[in-house]
């Protein structure tokens, strides 16, 4: 569980304008983030046919890839 560590923002009279949680925000989207590498990690495994191709062809066909989608 994410512990909560508010910074509150204040007007003049002492009402909460904004409260901040950055830290909590970082550690959530970091763990979104590995959550949806799972997510694709368990995608890939169910489409695995087997098939292989050398790493240096991989990568020339994601430079592909990025080249025609600028």
């Amino acid at each position: 569980m994410i512990k909560l560590n508010p910074q509150f923002i204040k007007d003049n009279t002492g009402q909460n304008l904004v409260v901040l949680l950055q830290k909590e925000f970082d550690s959530l989207t970091e763990q979104l983030e590995d959550l949806e590498d799972v997510r694709l990690y368990d995608k890939a495994k169910e489409n695995d046919t087997g098939e292989r191709i050398p790493m240096e062809e991989a990568f020339r066909q994601i430079e592909a890839q990025r080249e025609n989608n600028l």
